[in-house]
């Protein structure tokens, strides 16, 4: 039997499609999930990040690994580096890392992971995607709020963003699981157009047909918004991602997506037609 991919987060917005595409491409996967939630296509298995009696299971015939970090820990490092430590004395040879464009090699939370993969895995890739489409149409904040209020609330003023599809992300990543040569290192992933929340909402608005604004908050206001619903060091965070969309951090668009997969990266209006069509059909 061949070595299998173990995707974590395989239920999630990368983590199935990245399962989905690698199955499509007759790839063995191994679906990793806190309930061990069958894909099609895939063989599932229970993981979670805070019990390590999973991770020896999860391993078993894997050579490599797509790696979604716990959503919301402020410190992923502490549960993640065991297991790939772990991983790699059980052979693993290739991770393929889910980071942040907003977050370095270095940085905080996962921008230490990352920092550690060179010295674990002989082939290795951090993945630093944009903001994603799909929040503002799936299950994100600024999509529930575009649905109740028509609006999303944001610190970032004309601070623009290369949002970028969660395909084009799940693309790069079975690239990057599965080529022959180098899996890519550091790889910012972004849509191919900066666009503000104020470009984003007339888009918004345009293919649905119904007014979306885009409301603007300090950071210390969306910092207190945030977290009616969030832990406040999360909260914090976020709040200071905005600070720094504000502050032009994230106005840039790179090739990643069309140089590793040779197709160009979805538009924002081409992903909320799809997403219109698909809840229509």
């Amino acid at each position: 039997m061949s070595a299998a991919t173990l995707v974590i987060g395989a239920t999630g917005t990368t983590g199935g499609r990245v399962a989905r595409q690698l199955s499509a491409r007759g790839r063995r996967v191994r679906a990793a999930s806190r309930r061990a939630t069958p894909v099609a296509g895939t063989e599932p298995v229970r993981f979670d990040w805070y019990d390590p009696g999973t991770f020896e299971e999860a391993l078993r015939d894997v050579d490599r690994v797509y790696l979604v970090p716990p959503v919301g820990d402020p410190d992923p490092a502490a549960v993640m580096l065991p297991f790939l430590e772990q991983a790699r004395a059980r052979g693993v040879g290739r991770a393929v890392l889910l980071g942040s464009s907003a977050i370095p090699s270095g940085g905080p939370a996962v921008g230490q992971v990352q920092r550690a993969l060179p010295g674990l895995f002989g082939t290795w890739a951090v993945l630093r995607p944009s903001w994603f489409m799909q929040n503002l149409t799936g299950d994100h904040e600024h999509a529930r709020t575009i649905r109740e209020h028509g609006t999303m609330w944001t610190a970032t003023g004309e601070g623009r963003v290369a949002f970028v599809d969660a395909d084009d992300i799940a693309a790069v990543a079975v690239h990057a699981l599965t080529a022959d040569r180098d899996a890519g290192g550091d790889l910012v992933i972004t849509g191919p157009e900066a666009l503000s929340y104020d470009d984003a909402a007339a888009v918004v608005s345009e293919v649905t047909g119904r007014p979306v604004t885009h409301s603007r908050l300090t950071v210390e206001e969306l910092r207190d918004r945030l977290a009616r619903f969030l832990p406040p060091e999360f909260a914090a965070v976020l709040a200071e991602l905005d600070r720094a969309i504000a502050e032009g951090a994230e106005d840039r668009v790179t090739d990643t997506v069309e140089r590793l997969t040779g197709r160009p990266p979805r538009t924002l209006r081409a992903h909320v037609e799809r997403a219109m069509a698909a809840v229509d059909g």
